[in-house]
């Protein structure tokens, strides 16, 4: 008797686990997989477009446009919700949390001479794009902001690595260095790692922005960091892919590709890395190449990865293409109608993939019941 109610319960506790694994899956198909048919929701147009990739977070996107504007746009259905006229020309790609969105921006002297410009950073509000704080600079912010609980750390064309006080703007540090930011700081383990137009990779303390280590290659490091464990990785214009230990700073592997290396992130216990020879790569954490691709133009954008896909904007084309993590295949294209020209990367809100393009914003999703939207610039 007790050896049939324990097979009873055996089954019962198999039923369950292929009931809640069912329902696992069932959860995942109802995401925004990439390798499934997807169509434009909603377009949002303007002609004024920048390479700057767009803030977001959980409902909405900022996008950032020329003349020192920023529109605020529903996720879901491409609505506008505000439109912030900051003036000058925004400098760096925004960024947001629950709170503000973070933008920085440009004056240029009257004269036309950017080197005459100088710089802002300011906070503004999410209900209505209202500054709420300002903090001016002697030169302008390059390549993107970022985003910490309590701090901000960005770049600026004058080679002053910053962190700043998230609720004020305060400066909390400014170190000056020889040659001009123009990438995205990352931050990992209290560690801020800054790539400059010199080809050196900095590894910062968080606290105070003092020096730990410096890695210098031979051609410029523009785009973020990925950190896995002990090492950290990312590409130069020198044609290479890194791997450097976090604690030294220490060469442990490189890899050549075809030419400069401006998008590397994490795919799982692997190295995406897209270069502008026209392919995209992936490395072991020891540097052994899985795959190379081939795609129809160079990319300058982080690739965006979702599960077990990724999807690239190649310049020059006219589709984003997407392959499969595990073998390099490709797995589907969103068509955009027109060539590609910007390089912001695609990013993914509230189920719907952004990609920036000349003249404004598509959000691809799941085929919609109703016809697709059009939302003009007012």
């Amino acid at each position: 008797m007790k050896l049939r109610i324990i097979q009873l319960l055996c089954v019962v506790s198999l039923v369950c686990a292929s009931v809640f694994s069912a329902n696992k899956i069932d959860k995942n198909d109802n995401g925004p997989l990439l390798s499934q048919p997807l169509t434009v929701r909603w377009r949002y147009e303007s002609n004024v477009t920048l390479n700057l990739t767009p803030a977001f977070d959980k409902e909405r996107i900022y996008l950032p446009l020329a003349g020192g504007t920023l529109v605020a746009l529903k996720a879901r259905d491409g609505e506008l919700f505000w439109r912030s006229e900051i003036g000058g020309e925004l400098s760096a790609s925004p960024v947001a949390d629950e709170s503000a969105i973070y933008v920085a921006s440009e004056t240029i002297a009257p004269s036309g001479d950017a080197r005459g410009s100088s710089g802002a950073l300011r906070a503004l509000g999410r209900e209505g794009g209202v500054t709420q704080w300002l903090t001016p600079l002697v030169k302008p912010l390059r390549g993107a902001l970022t985003v910490s609980d309590k701090k901000l750390f960005a770049g600026g064309s004058d080679g002053r690595a910053y962190a700043f006080e998230k609720q004020t703007g305060g400066v909390l540090w400014s170190i000056p260095f020889s040659s001009p930011f123009n990438g995205q700081p990352v931050l990992n383990a209290g560690r801020v790692y800054f790539g400059s137009e010199d080809g050196t990779l900095l590894a910062l303390e968080e606290a105070t922005g003092r020096v730990l280590w410096r890695y210098r290659t031979k051609g410029a490091v523009r785009g973020p960091v990925a950190v896995a464990d002990d090492t950290v990785f990312f590409g130069s214009g020198d044609g290479y892919i890194y791997a450097i230990s976090t604690d030294k700073g220490r060469l442990k592997w490189r890899k050549r590709t075809g030419a400069g290396v401006e998008a590397v992130t994490l795919a799982g216990d692997a190295v995406l890395a897209a270069s502008l020879d026209n392919f995209a790569y992936l490395l072991n954490f020891k540097g052994t190449m899985l795959w190379k691709k081939q795609l129809p133009g160079r990319i300058s954008a982080q690739p965006l990865t979702v599960q077990e896909t990724a999807l690239f904007t190649p310049l020059s084309s006219s589709a984003a293409v997407v392959l499969g993590l595990r073998d390099g295949k490709q797995v589907n294209t969103l068509p955009t109608g027109e060539e590609l020209t910007s390089s912001a990367s695609p990013i993914m809100v509230d189920e719907a993939v952004i990609v920036t393009t000349e003249h404004g914003l598509l959000a691809f999703g799941r085929p919609p019941v109703s016809s697709i939207k059009t939302r003009p610039a007012p």
